[in-house]
């Protein structure tokens, strides 16, 4: 279990590596950046879909030989921009706070501009068997959880800038982003539909859904439109009709995406859980304790071992562990255990990925590791986490303003 000296030294020199790397990474599907991938590739969907694969399952770092260079990732600096807020929440330290205030200023300075409101995608061509997400495309899931950031700042400092910005990220969501109709449910589309406009089917991806679903509960409070809990409760509803007898969700609804893993279940259960607290309706009470008690119960070893899939362990992911982290800590008052299990992810994840110089590895495979520094996927979502588990263990100075998050520590 971890320590606090352990912890908060852990995440200091993660923080340093960020610093002096100008929270520039990899990305683990950035693999189509690389020059070469069209001469080997012709542009062809399955070759692109093979040659990114290969570039993230490789067991090293190939991005360096194949030209890919170290970007920044706007979901990445949402992430850090919400674990300097609980760093600055933490310790009072000024240099926190505007490091926060600067990855926002980089966020709202970098969103897609080719379509109204503010909204964020990937920096890199990506192919998945779903088709092509060219770049510059923005997707529902780095647009809510960056909105999340926006109204965390919001919410310590009352800047209304920030709250403007979560506004126009809802006005991307209703106005832009679309979403299929399954009756008398939703389900919000991973990236625009032309025009933004509503289609039937019965398809859907059920963390992009309801972490918009969550997003928008959670804006409402603050600036209250019937449309935002209009379209929040019929996507919860679609992916709460969809959850599994017992407590799962599968990634998504279409028999292609029929697997269970720990980070999107993280991903379901917190932002089912926004849209519980900010819509304060418990109609989908049941589910979400339901949902938790198998993510405790499933996903992690005696001593601490995040696991990846329901049915087996590897591979052993930084972003299982991270977001293992922050589930447990924000949903910590569903489980006795909670705090614990958090303290054990933590101490193995510090023991077993974190490199001497401070980064975090992106994967350990039974006989070697890769070491690559992906940024959004393995240093920002440490960083947030740890700083929010760290936040939870050690505040107690009452002149620094109140802790947020999605769900506050009261």
């Amino acid at each position: 279990m971890v320590q606090n000296n352990e912890l908060r030294e852990s995440l200091l020199k993660l923080e340093r590596w960020s610093a002096q790397s100008r929270w520039m990474g990899y990305d683990t599907f950035d693999g189509l950046s690389s020059p070469y991938s069209t001469l080997f590739t012709w542009n062809n969907p399955f070759l692109k879909r093979v040659w990114q694969q290969g570039v993230r399952r490789f067991p090293i770092n190939l991005r360096p030989l194949l030209g890919i260079k170290p970007s920044t990732s706007s979901k990445g600096m949402g992430f850090f921009a919400q674990g300097y807020l609980r760093l600055y929440q933490t310790t009072g330290e000024q240099e926190y706070l505007a490091k926060m205030h600067s990855c926002l200023d980089w966020l709202i300075q970098n969103r897609c501009p080719e379509f109204k409101g503010y909204a964020w995608g990937n920096h890199f061509d990506y192919e998945s068997r779903s088709g092509r997400i060219p770049p510059g495309t923005p997707t529902i899931v780095w647009t809510s959880l960056i909105g999340h950031a926006f109204l965390d700042a919001y919410d310590a400092f009352g800047e209304q800038r920030y709250l403007d910005v979560a506004i126009g990220t809802a006005e991307f969501i209703i106005n832009e982003l679309g979403y299929v109709e399954t009756g008398q449910d939703i389900c919000l589309s991973y990236t625009p539909l032309p025009g933004g406009k509503p289609v039937r089917g019965e398809h859907g991806i059920h963390n992009s859904n309801i972490l918009g679903a969550g997003f928008l509960s959670r804006l409402n409070s603050h600036s209250p439109k019937a449309r935002y809990l209009e379209l929040s409760e019929k996507a919860a509803k679609f992916t709460v009709r969809d959850q599994l007898p017992n407590g799962a969700w599968y990634y998504g609804s279409h028999p292609k995406w029929h697997w269970v893993d720990s980070f999107h279940t993280g991903y379901n259960l917190e932002a089912l859980a926004s849209y519980i607290r900010w819509k304060q309706d418990r109609t989908f009470q049941p589910s979400l304790e339901k949902g938790y008690k198998f993510f405790v119960e499933t996903f992690f070893g005696a001593d601490g071992t995040p696991r990846y899939y329901d049915y087996k362990t590897r591979p052993l992911d930084i972003q299982c562990a991270s977001q293992a982290i922050q589930t447990l800590v924000n949903l910590r008052d569903l489980h006795p255990r909670s705090i614990e299990i958090a303290q054990k992810v933590a101490h193995w994840t510090i023991v077993n990925m974190q490199d001497r110089t401070g980064y975090f590895y992106y994967r350990k495979y039974p006989v070697m590791t890769n070491k690559t520094p992906t940024l959004h996927w393995g240093q920002a979502t440490m960083f947030g986490a740890m700083a929010l588990l760290d936040n939870y263990l050690n505040y107690q100075d009452p002149a620094v303003p109140q802790k947020v998050g999605v769900l506050a520590r009261a």
